[in-house]
């Protein structure tokens, strides 16, 4: 049987091309690689040597909860501009937190309103004052819908190279 065996890129929609394309080049540092000639508003940006990001302009709405994650090289910094910012969304899946196999993560909005999960590496260094911010709390995300279906695990981790 044949198997995807990796994401080469992630589309979103975006109300306003030029102001998400600042957002990704100069708030996450993603640089811009050529697209095709489509006959519609859209950039593509390089995340890493194999994915890429592609933005296209249309009037659909975001999901509250569906979401891609990115992880950052310096998750300190990233959440203080986020917080300064003031996209940082705890509505969807609750606020900035620290996952068990170590990373931070948190959920901002681009924008366009798409929602973007920003995580460290597990063995990132993080800033204390994080922990003391009120955008903090320990602890992973509980919905309240005590529904366990799925596979679950106390050892998952978002950093299958670690394992």
């Amino acid at each position: 049987m044949a198997k995807a065996i990796q994401i080469n890129h992630i589309a979103l929609v975006v109300s306003n091309l030029e102001e998400a394309c600042e957002f990704y080049e100069m708030e996450l540092g993603m640089e811009p690689i050529p697209a095709f000639l489509f006959d519609y508003p859209t950039a593509f940006f390089k995340i890493n040597e194999d994915q890429q990001l592609h933005l296209t302009e249309w009037d659909d709405v975001y999901s509250f909860r569906g979401h891609m994650c990115l992880q950052v090289d310096d998750i300190n910094a990233i959440y203080w501009r986020m917080k300064e910012l003031g996209v940082i969304d705890v509505n969807p899946w609750g606020y900035v937190r620290q996952l068990p196999d170590g990373p931070i993560q948190m959920f901002v909005r681009d924008p366009s309103g798409n929602l973007l999960e920003l995580s460290s590496a597990p063995d990132a260094k993080i800033d204390p004052k994080i922990f003391e911010d009120e955008l903090f709390k320990p602890g992973i995300y509980v919905s309240g819908r005590n529904d366990f279906r799925g596979y679950k695990s106390k050892d998952a981790t978002l950093y299958h190279k670690n394992k």
